[in-house]
């Protein structure tokens, strides 16, 4: 009995999953400059345009990166595009590049 409560348990995590992957794919690709790093924290400081899905004016502040490793392939001062959404309650860059 246990098991099959764990497969369905793990069946609807990964289903919840994939919905907020699919969710975080449709996000606008927001423009920003990146301000400050600090990649112990996983945290990444962006002064950015509008976040309409946020419904979040011009502004600089601190996001959470949905992967630290994202971290990596910016520095400060680089010109980015990203996406943010909440994930778990905080706003979080879920895909960044730098501007082209």
């Amino acid at each position: 009995m246990k098991r099959g409560h764990n497969v369905a348990a793990a069946g609807l995590i990964a289903g919840l999953t994939l919905s907020g992957v699919a969710f975080a794919q449709g996000a606008p690709m927001v423009s920003g400059t990146v301000e400050k790093l600090d990649e112990a924290q996983g945290k990444i400081t962006l002064q950015h345009g509008a976040i309409p899905n946020l419904q979040m004016d011009a502004m600089t502040m601190v996001f959470r990166a949905a992967d630290p490793a994202m971290l990596k392939t910016v520095k400060q001062g680089d010109k980015v595009q990203f996406t943010a959404d909440r994930v778990n309650g905080q706003i979080t860059v879920t895909k960044i590049q730098k501007a082209k």
